[in-house]
């Protein structure tokens, strides 16, 4: 079943090429449950065959998830906290995992919607905080930018150099989870050993 669906998602960024990868990281970037591991590593192997530009995936991606994202923005800002708290759930977004995300963001500022699209789980949703707390549009699409960015490259690398071999993908994907969560540690380590040096 599995093999199945990575094939059809093989076909449909095949057949749709560049725009279907827009299409796909949009939906994954709202609250649709569309893994993005299952979009871009696909593309990956068919960048490893010459059969797509590994940049013109890695842009489609990055454009791709800011829509998506963008949209939460928007709704976030327009229904506000009650509406989400009482009908989420009905939308994908489970309020435990809505809260979840909330602290998140609180704990971490602006700089969340950059590490928040590093962590699964949380990445989708994370701008919606940014929406309730009506975050500085420019500094949201800058950082939503950047870490849309670096998931697309990691992923997309991930399936170049694998080179669309599913057992590989299956063995290895714990150990890029892993160095994409050390990534986050370190740059949130980072904003706040600046930002307690800026206050001192």
């Amino acid at each position: 079943m599995l093999h199945d669906f990575i094939a059809w998602i093989l076909a449909t960024v095949h057949g749709w090429g560049y725009t279907g990868i827009f299409f796909l990281m949009a939906l994954e970037s709202t609250v649709l449950p569309v893994p993005s591991e299952l979009v871009l590593i696909p593309a990956g192997y068919l960048a490893h065959q010459g059969e797509m530009n590994f940049w013109l995936i890695v842009l489609a991606s990055t454009v791709g998830s800011l829509v998506g994202a963008s949209f939460n923005y928007v709704v976030a800002m327009w229904v506000g906290r009650p509406f989400l708290e009482r009908w989420g759930r009905y939308f994908f977004v489970r309020p435990a995992l809505l809260h979840k995300t909330d602290a998140f963001f609180l704990k971490h500022g602006a700089v969340s919607t950059f590490t928040g699209r590093l962590i699964p789980g949380i990445r989708h949703l994370i701008s919606i905080p940014a929406g309730l707390t009506r975050m500085n549009p420019g500094a949201f699409a800058l950082y939503t930018c950047l870490g849309a960015g670096l998931w697309s490259l990691i992923l997309t690398l991930f399936g170049y150099f694998l080179g669309g071999n599913e057992a590989l993908i299956r063995e290895y994907q714990h150990l890029i989870t892993a160095g994409v969560a050390a990534f986050v540690a370190l740059v949130i380590g980072g904003y706040w050993w600046w930002n307690r040096r800026r206050q001192a």
